[in-house]
């Protein structure tokens, strides 16, 4: 057997993480028929005509795994919940109350989990009200009475907490964050999509320009493939030294380590706060064009048409991602804590002063890297929009932020998959 293949062998021989296996694939098989079961009163057709059209509620289908193009129970996906889950994130930073919850281990994280999920509720109904009424602006929703629409509310907050009860399950079986699974299995199940489309365009005949258009995708996807492979990982290791300690008998620290900072270490929670911010005004515009006064719905018109131009929408939406990588990044990794930190724990960087000249050079470092990571991310958010201006494809779609989840959720059960192999058979050499 080739030596890669090992691992796979040695996981599916033990049967407690057989038995893993097969229950996370249950579980994501029913996630998968769920996002499947559809809300009455929509035009399926309509809704895939409307996405092929908007960027920006493209990339929303994306984070829902395909529930909204099937305007299913699944219609918002786990969405509300992972907003719900920045605020908080933020939020242990700036109140007292919740940072010093968040330092009480087992259950401090139970209790602001329980603090989530809470804040889910209103932020579905406030979510979901937004996407019913944008899509029925758009034409895509025929009956709208207010027994059906809170028919449709309830039925979306249903599926969303049914898909998040469904992630923590997932999660329980230790190969894999089982938010993560769904929406990367929600990106896959596209491609066969995709590609059969793409086959029934070109079966009846194909130009050699179209086929060097469609050989130039193909080694644009490869290299951006490899791209978000060789930067997911990337990461400066800043070397630490803990002193030696003395105690009775016992020295203590004389331990060189290092503090790795990644370069991408905000990960894709920035393309969607940037996605947020790009679809605010159009949604508004949708609400001020249904207005009485004329100078209203002008108005409205013209948010619409502005935010509507593409070359528009990539640039403001490439200079948001950089801005919020930078400001997430900044609140979640502080420099001043991380220097006391090691101050408190007697480590320092070698050549560098603890306190505040510790600071400034993790300030420094952080700086240089986000840059870098911000303008990746950036680079990755309008890749669909490059891809299809360069190469003329319209039948498969290279969303870079789709490739982005897919290798990062990869990646991550493949180490814990690894974990879980080490901790049963302690074989270093996997």
């Amino acid at each position: 057997m080739p030596p890669f293949l090992r691992p796979i062998q040695r996981f599916f021989s033990i049967p407690d993480l057989r038995r893993r296996f097969f229950i996370v694939v249950s579980l994501v098989t029913a996630a998968r028929l769920i996002a499947s079961i559809p809300i009455p009163g929509a035009d399926a057709a309509n809704i895939r005509s409307f996405l092929d059209t908007n960027s920006a509620f493209s990339l929303l289908n994306v984070f829902t795994g395909g529930g909204l193009i099937n305007f299913s129970i699944a219609l918002m996906g786990v969405g509300p919940y992972i907003t719900s889950s920045i605020i908080f994130q933020l939020l242990t930073l700036v109140i007292p109350s919740l940072e010093s919850l968040s330092k009480e281990g087992e259950f401090g994280r139970k209790k602001i989990n329980q603090y989530t999920r809470m804040a889910t509720v209103p932020l579905a109904l406030i979510q979901g009200f937004g996407t019913l009424t944008y899509l029925r602006n758009a034409q895509i929703i025929s009956e709208w009475t207010p027994w059906h629409l809170a028919f449709m509310l309830i039925m979306a907050m249903g599926g969303t907490f049914l898909l998040v009860w469904i992630g923590e399950l997932i999660s329980e079986q230790g190969i894999g964050n089982g938010i993560s699974i769904m929406i990367t299995t929600g990106i896959v199940s596209t491609f066969p999509t995709q590609i059969e489309r793409s086959f029934q365009l070109y079966s009846a005949g194909i130009s050699s320009q179209q086929l060097l258009q469609l050989v130039g995708f193909v080694l644009l996807a490869s290299l951006a493939l490899a791209f978000i492979i060789f930067m997911n990982d990337g990461q400066r290791n800043i070397p630490i030294s803990y002193a030696k300690r003395v105690r009775g008998n016992r020295v203590y620290g004389g331990v060189d380590t290092h503090l790795p900072i990644k370069v991408n270490a905000s990960g894709v929670t920035p393309i969607i706060f940037a996605v947020s911010m790009v679809l605010f005004p159009s949604i508004i515009a949708q609400f001020l064009k249904q207005a009485h006064s004329s100078q209203v719905q002008h108005i409205g018109n013209v948010v619409y048409d502005f935010f509507a131009n593409q070359w528009f929408y990539a640039a403001i939406y490439f200079f948001l991602v950089i801005a919020f990588t930078f400001f997430y990044t900044f609140i979640i990794f502080q420099p001043k804590q991380m220097a006391e930190n090691l101050q408190r724990q007697g480590g320092f960087i070698p050549g560098i002063r603890p306190g505040p000249d510790t600071e400034l050079y993790i300030y420094n470092v952080l700086q240089r890297l986000t840059i870098i990571g911000a303008l990746f991310l950036a680079l990755i958010a309008v890749l669909p929009f490059v891809a299809q201006q360069v190469t003329k494809v319209q039948t498969i779609s290279l969303g870079g932020t789709s490739l982005l989840i897919v290798v990062a959720v990869v990646l991550e059960i493949m180490r814990q998959v690894k974990a879980q192999l080490l901790t049963r058979t302690y074989d270093t050499y996997i």
